[in-house]
């Protein structure tokens, strides 16, 4: 696992949405975007998580900042998980792990005894120009938003 560090280039990506339209990092270019890739939709943590961003949508629009969830999810388990917690972000599916594995969050975990291979849950605020400008890898899934805002504030 080789993940990406604060100054180097974002990788480029396409992927699907919850409407299964592509939408591509290009597509944000002039804005930052603060790209969090999660294990799965619809668990406690990535619920917890994601209402905490949904709410602070208002804060995060202030500082010019797009929210992208990438996770492994299939593309029609994305709606549900939107409509469900009444998410106002985009939600990206990653089904085959291709982007978490540039960005290098994708690798082996522990989980009730168990070892597999999944998603680290950080998360990567990029500049307007597409440079990785913060790695945020240290925060419970509570307070994730809040270490954002600190960072930006």
């Amino acid at each position: 696992m080789n993940r990406m560090t604060e100054g180097q280039s974002a990788p480029r990506f396409t992927l699907p949405d919850q409407n299964n339209e592509l939408v591509n990092l290009a597509d944000f270019s002039g804005r930052k975007v603060l790209v969090y890739f999660y294990p799965k939709a619809m668990t406690p943590g990535c619920t917890v998580q994601a209402q905490c961003l949904r709410d602070s949508k208002a804060e995060l629009d202030k500082h010019n900042v797009v929210v992208l969830g990438i996770s492994p999810d299939p593309v029609k388990r994305l709606p549900k998980f939107i409509e469900k917690e009444g998410l106002n972000f985009t939600l990206l599916s990653d089904e085959d792990h291709a982007v978490a594995d540039a960005f290098g969050v994708w690798g082996p975990k522990k989980f009730m005894g168990r070892e597999f291979d999944g998603i680290h849950r950080i998360s990567f605020l990029i500049d307007e120009q597409g440079k990785i400008e913060k790695v945020f890898d240290k925060f419970k899934t509570k307070d994730h938003h809040q270490v954002v805002m600190d960072y930006l504030a």
